[in-house]
């Protein structure tokens, strides 16, 4: 981008910050959906969300319903494979009433990612739009995501970090290439390739069968548009 590149401040743990960063944007070819947390202590967003869920899902979900018409060729939004220990809990998702698991809160959060890339892709079918929705994931890269969990996880993620992590460059090519190939399918799922899903360069990924869940996703966004306030319009 070189140049021509602006930076803008976005909080993604307060909608007041994800409403004013969208309306100051006129129009975008690609949004990449790449904020996240990881298996932090218990923590809350500005609006009382869990600060997981809120960041990695509810925070991306509002963005991009309060961008989508501006954007023009696609929506990458970015998950883990951790998506796969992930369980959605409708009745709970802010884990208000549960006691808090921060690697579950980390799975769901992320299974969240997957979900509403795959839900919204099916929207966008539907409502003939030209815009494609994509997921990507790093496999295991080797950044500061790893050092937050403020307990001895840290040093353990930090030293495999050293001894099995792929660089923080190789981890940001598959969510560089569902952003800007040619061959990459809506609704498709793209991460590396080697080493289960850790390592290597970029190519299709599978997912667990609740990410496929139609109608847990569906339920997923009624409550996200709920908990955020924001209405996606398609084709308006």
């Amino acid at each position: 981008i070189g140049p021509r590149a602006e930076v803008r401040r976005l909080d993604l743990a307060d909608l007041a910050s994800v409403r004013e960063f969208a309306a100051g944007v006129d129009r975008a070819d690609v949004l990449i959906n790449n904020a996240g947390v990881m298996a932090i202590p218990l923590r809350r967003t500005v609006d009382g969300f869990e600060m997981q869920i809120g960041t990695n899902h509810l925070g991306h979900f509002a963005l991009t319903g309060l961008l989508l018409d501006k954007i023009a060729d696609r929506i990458v939004t970015v998950a883990s494979g951790a998506h796969v220990i992930g369980a959605i809990d409708l009745d709970d998702l802010n884990w208000e009433r549960r006691t808090y698991r921060r690697w579950a809160a980390y799975g769901q959060a992320k299974l969240a990612n997957l979900m509403f890339a795959y839900e919204l892709q099916r929207r966008l079918t539907a409502a003939g739009s030209t815009t494609i929705s994509v997921a990507a994931h790093p496999g295991y890269a080797a950044t500061e995501l790893q050092s937050h969990t403020e307990t001895f996880l840290d040093a353990v993620m930090a030293l495999g970090n050293r001894l099995l992590a792929q660089s923080a460059e190789m981890g940001a090519l598959p969510e560089l290439y569902a952003a800007t190939a040619a061959e990459v399918e809506p609704g498709g799922y793209y991460g590396p390739v080697g080493l289960g899903g850790m390592r290597g360069s970029p190519g299709r990924s599978g997912s667990s069968a609740r990410a496929k869940d139609e109608a847990t996703a569906r339920a997923l966004w009624e409550l996200s548009e709920k908990l955020t306030g924001v209405t996606y319009r398609f084709g308006d």
